[in-house]
């Protein structure tokens, strides 16, 4: 292993980590009330629909069967060893990562395109989006042009992150992968290190009172005319 390797494949992921749960559990203990989307739905819908559509749904989808074949990586194997099971994920891999690229490029263009949503755009949101588009473009890319990733990364992601979560790190199960692979990896930890600096930290607020909250009494005014509804 050498320090190159050890440097982006050990000690990086794990300052990552240790960003995002320690910096995550200050700001939601500290500043519960920053911990959310920040959406600007308001300002702007159609087009946000549109986008967050595409987007949400390619890379729920890609993260799933990332998620399962980390999980369940025997059930993966024979997933893949069926020719036409194979084709399909890897085909449908591609097309989901498409959808995630088209929906965060129609999200980032609407940002630069209309005004009242690009002042309330933060730096942050700038630098999270950039990362995202080098995260899922590189895995685009190392889907396209390296055929069967499906397969070859139970052999070595999987491994790698295994090793890192029971404190053993192996860097040399991707040490010899090619750059790109490498970079979408690194990408990875990268979104993770900006997970509790960002708008992304959203996700881990369940905001479970709304089930149980009494009606909330709105206003509405028309023509002068005070309407109340539930």
């Amino acid at each position: 292993m050498t320090m190159t390797d050890f440097s982006f494949f050990v000690l990086f992921p794990y300052a990552a980590m240790f960003a995002a749960v320690g910096a995550g559990i200050y700001r939601f203990t500290a500043f519960k009330t920053s911990v959310s989307s920040l959406s600007s739905q308001f300002l702007e819908n159609e087009i946000l629909f549109r986008g967050s559509a595409l987007w949400h749904y390619g890379i729920v989808i890609v993260l799933l069967a990332h998620l399962l074949a980390f999980v369940f990586p025997g059930f993966w194997r024979l997933l893949g060893s069926s020719p036409p099971l194979l084709y399909g994920m890897e085909l449908g891999g591609l097309v989901f990562a498409v959808s995630a690229l088209a929906g965060l490029g129609i999200l980032m263009v609407r940002r630069i395109a209309i005004g009242r949503v690009r002042r309330v755009t933060s730096f942050m949101d700038w630098v999270l989006e950039i990362v995202l588009l080098a995260q899922v473009a590189t895995g685009f890319l190392v889907a396209l042009l390296y055929r069967w990733g499906s397969q070859w990364y139970l052999h070595t992601a999987v491994p790698w992150v295994v090793s890192l979560l029971s404190l053993a790190p192996r860097a040399d199960f991707v040490a010899s992968l090619p750059w790109l692979a490498k970079l979408h990896f690194l990408s990875g930890f990268v979104v993770l290190a900006l997970f509790p600096f960002s708008r992304l930290v959203h996700v881990i607020s369940l905001s479970l009172t709304y089930l149980f909250r009494p009606y909330q009494i709105v206003i509405w005014l028309s023509n002068g005319r005070a309407k109340r509804s539930k």
